[in-house]
Parts: C-alpha cells; structure tokens; sequence
C-alpha cells in the first residue's frame, strides 16, 4: 500500500544528488582575479594574449592558481587581493605603455573559486546582485534631443541629395532648432520640391513659409517619428552599454531602460569607479571613407608628409592605410549588420543594409570608384580603426552591401557586431553614480544566511516535537525544497538579490503548510479508526487536492509579480514562484518517499510516531461504555 515502484525512489535520489551537485557550487566563494580584454575594436584577444600574460606574470614573479580564455578576455585566479592588485599593476604597464592611449582593458574581477569538475558540469554559483556583492550603479540620462538633431542633420544631407535628383534648384538647405528650411526664389519650384519631399520623406512635416524672393519649406519631424527615434536611441545604447561592459568582466549586470529617456546600470562586483564611468561614457562613430592609393602617398604620410586632405590609420594585422579625410557615410546609414558567407565563394561574409538615402550615396560612391578600396573606420576618442577596407568590385545599388575577402568567419561575427553597435545612437550623461563597499554586502549576505538559518531551524524544533518522526520527515523534506530552490535557482545562473533571501525565507515558511496538512490529515484518518498503513495513504492522497489548490493561488499571484513588478519585485517573485514550484514536490513525493521507507515494508504496522493523536471518547449505551 505503501511502497512506491522502484523508479520513483530513483527519480528522487537522482534529483537529490543533482541538487546537491548544484548548490555545492555556492558555498565555495570567489577568488580575485585580474582580466586582460581588448580596449579596441580591432585587437583580438586570443592564445597568444593568454601566452603573454603567463611570461608577464613569471617574469615578475607573481604566482597565480589558474588561467583561462573565454569570450570576454584573459582571466587569472590569485591567492589573495594583495597579489591580485600587483598582478593589476604589471599588466597594466605591460600591456598600456601608453596610459593616454591603452590598447587594453585591465580589470579586477571575482570568479568562482569552485573545482574544475564541478565547473566542467556546468555547476556554477548564483550571481549574487549588488546589495551582496558591492559593486557600483550608474543612472544615465540619454540626450534625446541631441539623437533627434542628429537625425536632422542626416535628413538635410538627404534633402539636398533629392534636389540634386530631381534637379530642382534650390537656395540652401539649413537646420535652425528643430526644423528643416529649405530656401527657394520662386513658388513653382518650392510646389516641386515639397512633393518631392512628401515622396521620400515620410517622416517629415512639410509647411509654406515666406514672400516674394525668400519662400522657404519649413520641415518638421512628426512626433511619431520622433517617439520612433528615441526608443531606437535607447535600444541601440543598451546592445552598445552591453557589449562594453563585457570589457570589466562583470558577471551578471543590470542594464535596463527606466522610464522615457534614462538607463539604469548596475555593475556587481565593480569597485573601479572611475573606470566603469570611463569605458560606459565612451563615444563611437562608424566612418566610410576611400583610401587613397596614389603611388609614393602612403610613403610620404609615413614620413611626416601627408598629402592634402589624408590621414593614416592602422589595418587589422598593423599595416598603415592612407584614408581620406572626406567622410562619405556614417553609420547612421547603417540599419542592419549580419555574418554571413559570400554566394559565389563560399567565404565568410558580412552583409550590410543601408537606409534609402545610404543605398543612393553609396551606388554613386560604388560606381565611380570601382577597383578602388574603401575603408570602414570606427572613431573613439578622436582616434580611428580601419574596422575593414575591401576592394570595391563593382557599383553597388539596392542598399545591401556584402563585405568579403580575408576574414574567418570569427572575424565576420566580430565585424557585424562592430558595425551593428559599436556606437552610441545618443550621448549619455550620468546623472546618478552609487557605490556600494563590498564590506556591506558581505554584512547582508551574512544576515540574510543567519534569517534563513534561524527560521529553518525554528520550524525544524517545532515540527519534530510536535509530530515526531513525521517531524522529521517534513524537516528532510523542507531541507530538499531549500536544496532543489537553490540548485535550479545555480542552474539558470540567477541573480539572488536581498529580496530573493527575502522570498526563499517566505518560501520556508509556506513550504512547511504542505506536510503540516499531509501530517493533520493522517492524524484525522487514524482518530477515525483506520489502520496505519491506510491511514497514511488516505492522508496524502486527499490532502493532496488542498496543497495544489493553495499553491496554484500563491502561484497566480507571484506570477502577477513577475508579468507586472520590476527591479526588485521581480527579484522576489522569480524565486517565490520557482520555490513554489520546488514545495510541492518535496513535500509531497521526497516526503512520501521517506515515509514509504520507514513504514512501507512492515505489514503489521500498530502504530506511528506522528504525535499525540486525540481520539473522542465512546458514548455510554445500557450501563456499558
């Protein structure tokens, strides 16, 4: 009656141990670690930046308990700060001669101190947020009415270029504020460029304006469009603010929209401010410009004799490139970036997508200088990368171009990622900067493990005393709740946050209502006067129906909290709802489980210790009791 088939006692011992396997992770700490990663679009780090730093740091002296290559760059374990922070030090000036100009980025970071079989199973701890781990929050205010000028600036490049198709004349095209004017000296001409404009600029506002000679088209964006370019603006700074925080190594970071024109940051585990606020206030342009190679220039530049209008920049692989000054696009132009592979020969490819106006300027551009190279740039600082500079083959029209020709296909997703976000679609001010020590979070931590700790332990107390081994029963069976809450909450990499303590705290509390209902039902079955075998049976199975109907409303609401909360709040409900989840299967299969064990095989089974059962006394009938 009491026995479970023998796959489901192994389908409970596997996930215990899975469990087990998947919390340890978290009670192994962190060790310091120092990460080397490129400060430049161009520069890759690979085996043989990781090769470097080893003989830098065997040079120097400084022992380290590991290294390893990921995505985000050269990462190395130390024994302790002291040695992390000299370590910094030596690779700082190794690897950035040149303070004013670094090549890489060199940032203390924290990884896992658990053992390589673990992380080999892919068992790694929860992140842990920036009220545990310390760390730095930023609150940025993206300039929308500087993204707005922006592309008002590229939609009068564009005015003038419809003119010049439609050859129709015109006495100048200038942006004052807000809006666009077009200058004309007589009405029929202002008639055909204003339809001109309603054609390709559908974005714009077109009205009348002046008399005589001085008649103008006054043009101003709608403010659907306008709503359309801020919420690119912040879409594009959050994928750009991304992929450079990848430069710190933070492990889990809070990059989030908050409210209409601001971004929230938080980096874990970051104490270099001045750092962060550096690499997050970087600002980028993509540049298209031809090269220029006239026989002997490059050889003069080099030689402190540029020709006029020239500058030299820097291939990937180090060999000087002549560009010219004369920008021919930029990469507001540039709507879509992807890998790909060329049709005709099979070569890793990046293919581009330019806007209308893009697709016109770059057919002309294509057309006259065919056999000619032209190089995509990428400014910061003031200092351009040659991103690439392919050959163009032939004039390129329709607005999708296809760079190919000496990249792996490696160097082909780096390439698109560039061109897709390596700039800033609006500049950024940060208006709110916090640091939290890293000596608070440890504090929080430690009170929040100690109220886990103590209202485990007070259930625990209260549950044996009161119904014995069916006490301690629930107890195991809460212990595997914490354990499989803890596990999963590792498995999906999680940030655990002080209202995830909070929620697996309150999920502790609630668990405990399962087996506190299981307990009580076979308590009422055996007053009643059913064996004990039967009793306990009884006792699951029909409390069984009460326990889902009080989880599904819990779970309704904390999925409420999920769907419709933020920040916090949804810190809270993912845990709640995850330890909901993870409630109704220890209390109900690991613990009928363990009681299985211990009653299941004795088929003269009088009694059980579940506490005092209080039967009603027998009613006296005829003088007899």
């Amino acid at each position: 009656m009491n026995r479970y088939p023998l796959w489901k006692y192994i389908t409970v011992a596997i996930a215990l141990v899975l469990g087990f396997i998947y919390t340890l992770p978290n009670f192994f700490g962190e060790s310091p670690a120092v990460q080397v990663s490129s400060a430049k679009a161009t520069l890759k780090v690979d085996q043989k930046t990781l090769a470097r730093v080893e003989d830098i740091l065997k040079t120097a002296g400084v022992g380290h308990e590991g290294i390893q290559l990921d995505v985000n760059g050269v990462k190395t374990r130390f024994a302790n700060t002291d040695t992390q922070l000299k370590a910094k030090d030596i690779l700082e000036r190794a690897f950035n001669p040149d303070p004013s100009d670094p090549q890489y980025v060199v940032a203390l970071n924290l990884l896992s101190a658990s053992p390589s079989w673990l992380t080999a199973m892919n068992a790694l701890p929860m992140y842990l947020g920036l009220d545990l781990r310390g760390g730095v929050h930023f609150l940025l205010q993206v300039d929308m009415k500087g993204a707005l000028t922006k592309r008002l600036d590229s939609i009068s490049a564009d005015l003038r270029t419809v003119m010049r198709d439609k050859n129709i004349r015109h006495a100048g095209v200038s942006r004052e504020g807000d809006r666009l004017v077009v200058r004309f000296r007589d009405a029929e001409t202002r008639d055909r460029a204003r339809n001109a404009i309603a054609d390709t600029q559908p974005d714009l506002t077109v009205a009348e304006q002046g008399d005589g000679s001085d008649l103008k088209l006054v043009a101003t964006l709608k403010p659907q469009a306008q709503q359309k370019i801020g919420e690119f603006a912040i879409k594009q700074n959050i994928t750009t603010l991304h992929n450079r925080i990848n430069e710190l190594g933070v492990a889990e970071p809070v990059i989030q929209q908050q409210g209409a024109d601001r971004i929230v940051v938080q980096l874990p585990g970051v104490q270099d401010t001045a750092k962060a606020k550096d690499i997050l206030g970087r600002t980028a342009t993509l540049e298209i410009r031809m090269v220029d190679d006239t026989p002997g220039a490059l050889e003069a530049a080099l030689a402190g004799n540029p020709p006029f209008g020239t500058e030299v920049y820097t291939e990937r692989g180090g060999q000087p490139l002549l560009v010219k000054k004369q920008v021919v696009l930029t990469g507001d132009r540039l709507t879509d970036a992807q890998p790909g592979f060329d049709g005709q020969t099979s070569e890793p490819a990046v293919h581009l997508t330019l806007d209308s106006a893009g697709a016109r300027i770059f057919k002309d551009v294509t057309r006259d200088n065919v056999g000619k190279r032209m190089a995509i740039l990428l400014i910061e600082k003031g200092k351009g990368e040659v991103v690439t500079a392919p050959v163009i083959r032939s004039e390129i029209g329709g607005g999708r171009v296809q760079i190919s020709g000496r990249m792996t296909t490696v160097e082909a997703n780096d390439t698109a990622l560039l061109l897709r976000a390596g700039s800033l679609a609006a500049p950024m001010d940060i208006v709110e900067e916090r640091t939290i020590g890293p000596s608070l979070g440890a504090d929080n931590i430690k009170k929040g493990f100690h109220s886990t700790m103590w209202g485990f332990a007070a259930i625990a107390v209260f549950m044996i005393l009161y119904y014995q081994m069916f006490g301690l029963v629930s107890v195991l069976a809460l212990a595997s709740n914490l354990l499989f809450l803890v596990a999963i909450l590792s498995l999906l990499q999680a940030t655990l946050t002080l209202p995830g303590i909070a929620a697996i705290a309150l999920t502790l509390g609630m668990a405990i209502d399962a087996n506190v209902l299981i307990n009580e039902r076979i308590r009422e079955e055996l007053r009643n006067g059913m064996p004990p075998q039967a009793a306990i049976a009884e006792g699951y199975e029909r409390a069984f129906g009460t326990i889902l109907d009080s989880n599904i409303t819990t779970l309704i609401a904390g999925l409420a909290l999920l769907i419709f909360g933020s920040g916090p709040v949804r810190g809270f409900a993912v845990v709640h709802c995850l330890g909901i989840l993870t409630s109704i299967f220890s209390s109900v299969v690991v613990s009928r489980a363990l009681v299985n064990v211990i009653y299941g095989r004795r088929k003269k089974l009088t009694k059980v210790a579940i506490g005092q059962v209080w039967k009603p006394e027998t009613v006296a009938v005829d003088g007899q009791k």
